[in-house]
C-alpha cells in the first residue's frame, strides 16, 4: 500500500511511546481530519480489557474529532476484526490502518 506520508512516521513514534511507558502488548496513535494526533496504549485492568485502537479512538471521540486521517498499531497482533469495525462506524471507509513493529517496521497496511 503506497499511502504512507511523511506524518505517518510521526504515529509510529507516538504509538512505540505510548506502548513502552506502561510496557503494553500494542500501543496506537491516531491522527484526525484537522491534524490532531492521540496516541495511548492497551488497557487491561481487571476484567476491563481495551484495545489500544478503541483507546485511542475515544480520546479522539471525547476531545471533539469527528473523523480519523489514519492510525498506526505498534506491535501487538495487528488489528481486531472489532477495532476495524469501530474505525468504520466512527470514520467510513478509506481510513488507512498501518500495523507495525516495534522496530517501526510495516507489517500489514490497508484502507478501512
Amino acid at each position: 500500500m503506497s499511502n504512507w506520508t511523511p506524518e505517518d512516521d510521526k504515529l509510529v513514534t507516538l504509538a512505540k511511546g505510548a506502548r513502552s511507558r506502561v510496557q503494553a502488548e500494542s500501543g496506537a496513535a491516531l491522527r484526525d481530519e484537522t491534524g490532531r494526533t492521540y496516541a495511548s496504549a492497551q488497557v487491561s485492568v481487571g476484567h476491563l480489557v481495551l484495545s489500544a485502537v478503541e483507546v485511542v479512538v475515544a480520546q479522539a471521540v471525547a476531545s471533539g474529532s469527528t473523523g480519523i486521517e489514519a492510525i498506526v498499531l505498534c506491535a501487538g497482533s495487528g488489528f481486531s476484526p472489532s477495532d476495524i469495525a469501530l474505525v468504520k462506524e466512527f470514520a467510513g471507509t478509506g481510513v488507512p490502518l498501518h500495523h507495525v513493529t516495534d522496530a517501526g517496521d510495516i507489517t500489514d497496511s490497508y484502507l478501512t
